[in-house]
């Protein structure tokens, strides 16, 4: 740790990406026969499934908002916010790009399908609203530390007044970031919230990771709050609505799936920053670098990105129980060798922005 290096959080991205990766897979071409809610590997299965949004958006805040902040430090803050921006339009861009169909424009069909909004157009435009809070609150890191925690907290509370929202009237383009009537996968709420809890465990990061009594009370503090949070929670807003008599913290303690996902996140955080010296691993060090090549490598042949012609379509929901698992572990290890070794993505596209800007 003498580097400040977060080194953990390449192996929590690498899990991530991989347990997303397998997800996918066996959702999409498991055969509905063999999706059986009373069995324990399924369970476990969907349990996993359940986390890895969350992770993933938590990680993502963490390790943007730490380089950020450090930044600031090196003297880079100007430069590290441009690069922030840029990525965030990026991903916005590469999201909307893997959903477009070239092939249905060539024959002159149209359809708004293209503007549903996924994983990568909430973590860009997450990132963008980090950003506009880092720099209207640049002079004050407390300020922001403290800004992002109530800002995560609250769009977890709110939960029950977007759960339903009515986006009639409003275009599509911007619906679609707050609905999924339109067929949207994810929208910027509740994500954001995610990536702000991130923004604030990076504050921390970069705060006291150079104290040698830092880690074991993160560790500490992460699997304690996080076990809280799973199994006491509800109780704990049920007991908020009682003392404050707001409706809403009633709806939320009901339908208690943030919180406890958050921390189910905090536990895997908590465990991989004690295991740190173990997963320093140059293979998982590279898996965590390139989740971006491998979001998007695995995007083209599972769901046809492009062509329109991918597993999904050749395939379908087909595979019985050992097809889906064996396929899953060859699918993860060829995505990720393509990803790896055989394109060049991230450096290719940033350097073509750098030249750009130039």
């Amino acid at each position: 740790m003498k580097t400040n290096r977060l080194f953990f959080i390449d192996a929590v991205r690498a899990f991530a990406i991989i347990m997303m990766l397998q997800g996918h897979f066996i959702d999409t071409l498991l055969a509905p026969e063999y999706r059986d809610t009373d069995s324990t590997i399924f369970q476990i299965w969907s349990y996993f499934r359940g986390i890895t949004a969350p992770t993933f958006f938590t990680i993502s805040g963490i390790i943007f908002t730490y380089l950020l902040m450090k930044s600031k430090k090196k003297g880079q803050a100007p430069e590290r916010i441009r690069k922030g921006l840029l990525r965030g339009l990026l991903l916005i861009a590469i999201g909307y790009g893997l959903r477009a169909p070239v092939f249905e424009w060539i024959t002159g069909s149209f359809r708004t399908y293209f503007l549903v909004i996924d994983v990568l157009q909430c973590i860009g435009l997450s990132i963008i609203i980090t950003v506009g809070i880092y720099y209207l609150t640049f002079k004050k890191s407390l300020i922001f530390s403290i800004l992002m925690l109530i800002l995560g907290i609250s769009i977890f509370i709110i939960e029950p007044w977007y759960r339903e929202l009515d986006t009639t009237g409003i275009p599509l383009v911007f619906a679609n970031y707050l609905s999924k009537s339109n067929g949207s996968i994810f929208t910027i709420l509740p994500w954001l919230g995610y990536m702000s809890i991130g923004a604030f465990i990076a504050s921390l990061f970069y705060r006291y990771v150079g104290n040698e009594k830092f880690k074991p009370i993160l560790v500490s503090g992460l699997i304690i709050i996080g076990a809280l949070l799973i199994y006491n929670s509800s109780q704990f807003l049920m007991w908020m609505y009682r003392w404050s008599d707001i409706k809403i913290l009633k709806e939320v303690a009901y339908y208690n799936y943030l919180f406890t996902r958050l921390g189910n996140v905090l536990i895997l955080l908590g465990i991989f920053y004690a295991l740190e010296r173990f997963v320093k691993n140059q293979m998982i060090f590279k898996i965590g670098q390139k989740t971006l090549s491998i979001y998007v490598v695995h995007f083209v042949i599972i769901y046809g990105s492009l062509t329109g012609i991918g597993l999904s379509q050749i395939i379908g929901k087909t595979l019985n129980l050992y097809q889906a698992a064996m396929g899953a572990i060859l699918f993860i290890i060829i995505v990720c060798l393509i990803s790896l070794y055989g394109i060049k993505t991230n450096a290719f596209i940033y350097k073509k922005l750098r030249g750009f800007i130039k």
